[in-house]
C-alpha cells in the first residue's frame, strides 16, 4: 500500500485535456484569396485621372491649330498614358514590395507586400502594361510618321521602371517629382498635341506645366502619408528630405499655381475661368494636407487632387475648343 501511495504521489497533478486532432498543431491562418477588387486596387484608380488630364489638355491645344478632332490618335494617346500609369503602379507595387518598403504602409494593402501574389506575377503584369503601351505608341508613330518618337516612348518606359525599380531608383533619392513633372506633365501633354497638330502652341506649354504640377501634388500627398515609414526604411523621397511642413507648403504651391496659369490663359480664352470650379475639390484637399491627424486621411487628399486635375483639364479643353 505504501508503494502504491508513493506512486500516486509522484504522478503528474494536471493531466492534459484530450482534444480531437493533434493538440500540438497550431491553427493555420490562411490569407484571403486575391479578388478582382485587389487587382483593381493595385492599378490605383485614384491616380488614373493624372494620365487622362494631360491628354485632354493636349488634344484641346491641338485643336487650336487644327480644328478637326483627330479622335483616333487622341484615344490612342489616352490609351498609352493610362497603360503606362497602370504599368508604373504595378511595377511600383513589385519594387517596393520586394524591398520591404510596403511592409507597414498606410492605406490599401499592396499585392507583393501582402504575400498573396508572387512578386514575379506582379512584375510580369506591370511589364505587360508597358508592352501594351509600346504597341499602341508604335501604332501612333506609324499613323503620324513621327519615327523619332519611338525614342521618346522608350525613354518613358525606362523612366517608369527606374522610378522604384533597379539598384538605384531615382524615386528613393528625392527625384520623383522631377520625373513626374517631366513625363506626366510635359511629355504627355506636348506629345499629345504634337502627334495631332505637329505644332506646340504656348497654350500647350502652359497646360503641360499645370498637368505636371498636379501630378507632383499627388506624389507629395502620397509621400507625406508614408513619410514615417519611408524614413525608417531609408527611402529618401523629397518629402523625407525637406520635412512635413515644407512638403505642405510645396503641395499648396503645386495645386494653386495651375490656377494662376489658367487666369493668364483666360485673358485669351475667357471660358478658362471655369477652371476655378476645380477648386471645389482642390481646396478641401489642401485643407486635409494641412490639418490631417492620421496619415490615412491623406488618401482622400490624393483622390481629390486627381479629380482637381481632371476637372481643370476639362475646363481648359472647353476654353480651347469653345
Amino acid at each position: 500500500m505504501a508503494a502504491s501511495s508513493k506512486r500516486k504521489t509522484s504522478a503528474p497533478r494536471n493531466k492534459p485535456v484530450r482534444t480531437s486532432g493533434n493538440p500540438a498543431r497550431k491553427p493555420i491562418v490562411e490569407a484571403p484569396p486575391v479578388t478582382a477588387r485587389d487587382w483593381i486596387g493595385a492599378a490605383r484608380l485614384r491616380t488614373l485621372p493624372l494620365a487622362v488630364a494631360p491628354v485632354i489638355i493636349g488634344t484641346g491645344a491641338a485643336q487650336l491649330i487644327d480644328r478637326e478632332l483627330h479622335w483616333v490618335i487622341a484615344l490612342a494617346c489616352l490609351a498609352v498614358a493610362v497603360l503606362l500609369q497602370i504599368g508604373v503602379n504595378f511595377t511600383n507595387d513589385y519594387s517596393d514590395g520586394v524591398r520591404g518598403t510596403d511592409a507597414h504602409r498606410v492605406g490599401p494593402a499592396r499585392l507583393t507586400a501582402s504575400g498573396r501574389v508572387s512578386p514575379r506575377t506582379v512584375l510580369v503584369i506591370g511589364f505587360g502594361f508597358f508592352a501594351l503601351a509600346a504597341l499602341v505608341g508604335l501604332a501612333i508613330v506609324i499613323r503620324t510618321g513621327q519615327w523619332w518618337m519611338l525614342a521618346v516612348g522608350a525613354v518613358c518606359i525606362i523612366a517608369a521602371w527606374f522610378y522604384t525599380g533597379g539598384k538605384r531608383p531615382y524615386g528613393y533619392f528625392g527625384l520623383g517629382e522631377v520625373f513626374v513633372f517631366v513625363f506626366f506633365g510635359l511629355v504627355a501633354t506636348l506629345g499629345t498635341t504634337w502627334v495631332q497638330a505637329f505644332q506646340l502652341p504656348q497654350e500647350a506649354w502652359l497646360g503641360a506645366i499645370a498637368a505636371g504640377l498636379f501630378a507632383c501634388g499627388v506624389l507629395l500627398a502620397n509621400n507625406l502619408r508614408d513619410i514615417d515609414q519611408d524614413r525608417a526604411v531609408g527611402k529618401r523621397t523629397l518629402t523625407v528630405l525637406i520635412g512635413k511642413r515644407a512638403t505642405q507648403v510645396a503641395y499648396t504651391v503645386f495645386l494653386l499655381v495651375p490656377f494662376l496659369l489658367a487666369g493668364f490663359i483666360a485673358l485669351l480664352y475667357p471660358i478658362a475661368w471655369l477652371s476655378l470650379m476645380a477648386l471645389l475639390a482642390g481646396i478641401p484637399a489642401i485643407i486635409i494636407v494641412w490639418m490631417y491627424r492620421q496619415p490615412r486621411e491623406l488618401v482622400v487628399a490624393l483622390g481629390l487632387t486627381s479629380l482637381t486635375a481632371l476637372a481643370y483639364a476639362g475646363a481648359l479643353y472647353w476654353a480651347f475648343v469653345g
